[in-house]
């Protein structure tokens, strides 16, 4: 097995940020356990721009058994090449097998019907770990988690713990809140749009994140929103962002993960602008696509997979933000001529004040 060379360093960032939640806010008292506090005495390196890249430097040697070949496998909701949502937690699975040496495995375009077979088929055959990518796998991990005590269930985005459950949440709602700043500065109609898939708590705050930014910026402004009621679906995605430019919306906004694309293809056909999620989504639509709340997934992943290969493991509810360098914004690739330059200082002003704690984003759950 490849040198677990990262271990050390990547605990610091969870011991920071590993925050007990009742909802998304939380306010429950920090939980560390005794090597994390250690860890905590270093200094952990930020995330890349990209996702996909780590934050973790090299620091120390890991403590895990040079022998123990761990073996990971990850469950999503939709394909593993969606250029957004689901990818980032691919490109973590991918980052674990080349850093560490793990033997890894996956299942891409899960349905809610199917998520508890695959968890049990995955920890019957032995997995150490296993990582279902969203909260809709949240109830599934707690079921199964009980049948196999010995196999440790990470849940993005969840709201579930116990002895082997753990939820590593990201603060997404901020970078929602920087796009509809960015896009209530953009609209030249005073109308935007922000599309979703499923309902649910993670995304919602997202969704509301996005108007609550738009309206600092403009508190006038009309920002109209949809479920698409699917997370793949790209046909739907194109028809409720079409329905908002008949109705007036001049930049569209999503969270709706591989429905999103529709998203992007409607305003670049409509010939408006759109914003991003979860991956740098630029690459969609050059001349579409201002920028994207990027989801740092593979860091993520990586401090889930650090906390069982040290053996500091414990159920709980985490969170990470841009503070953990876990959600950032991706560049406007060549598009700062069309946005002006005091929304550009203005955004990276909120973005900053959002690391500092001077700005704290609103995590809204409740559907509006």
């Amino acid at each position: 097995m490849k040198n677990m060379k990262k271990v050390s360093a990547v605990i610091l960032a969870a011991s920071m940020a590993m925050i007990s939640l009742a909802g998304c806010g939380g306010s429950g008292a920090a939980e560390t356990t005794a090597a994390a506090t250690e860890a905590a005495k270093t200094e952990a390196a930020p995330a890349g721009d990209k996702a996909g890249e780590t934050a973790a430097e090299e620091k120390t040697e890991a403590k895990a058994p040079a022998d123990k070949t761990y073996r990971v496998a990850l469950c999503l909701s939709g394909a593993a090449n969606d250029m957004g949502w689901c990818q980032v937690a691919y490109e973590g699975l991918k980052l674990l097998e080349s850093e560490y040496g793990c033997e890894t495995a996956y299942t891409e375009n899960l349905t809610p019907d199917d998520i508890e077979a695959a968890f049990a088929d995955y920890a019957a055959n032995g997995y150490d770990v296993v990582i279902g990518h969203g909260y809709e796998f949240g109830d599934p991990a707690m079921e199964v988690g009980d049948q196999f005590p010995d196999t440790k269930f990470i849940v993005t985005e969840g709201e579930v713990s116990s002895d082997n459950v753990a939820s590593y949440v990201s603060k997404c709602e901020e970078g929602g809140y920087i796009m509809g700043m960015l896009a209530a500065s953009m609209s030249q109609s005073g109308k935007i749009g922000y599309v979703g898939p499923v309902q649910g708590a993670s995304l919602v705050k997202i969704m509301n994140g996005f108007e609550d930014g738009a309206k600092e910026v403009n508190p006038d402004i009309e920002v109209q929103t949809a479920w698409t009621g699917s997370f793949t679906d790209t046909a739907l995605g194109k028809e409720a962002a079409q329905a908002m430019i008949n109705n007036g919306v001049d930049v569209i906004g999503h969270c709706a993960n591989e429905a999103g694309t529709g998203c992007i293809n409607a305003a670049k056909e409509a010939g408006i602008y759109a914003t991003g999620d979860s991956y740098d989504q630029n690459d969609l639509a050059p001349e579409t696509v201002l920028s994207s709340s990027v989801y740092h997934i593979p860091h993520v992943i990586e401090l889930a997979f650090a906390s069982v290969a040290d053996g500091s493991f414990a159920g709980g509810i985490y969170q990470f933000g841009m503070k953990e360098d876990a959600v950032s914004v991706a560049p406007y690739h060549g598009l700062e001529e069309k946005i002006p330059a005091e929304v550009r200082d203005m955004l990276d002003k909120k973005i900053a004040d959002i690391k500092s704690g001077a700005f704290e984003v609103p995590c809204d759950t409740q559907v509006r």
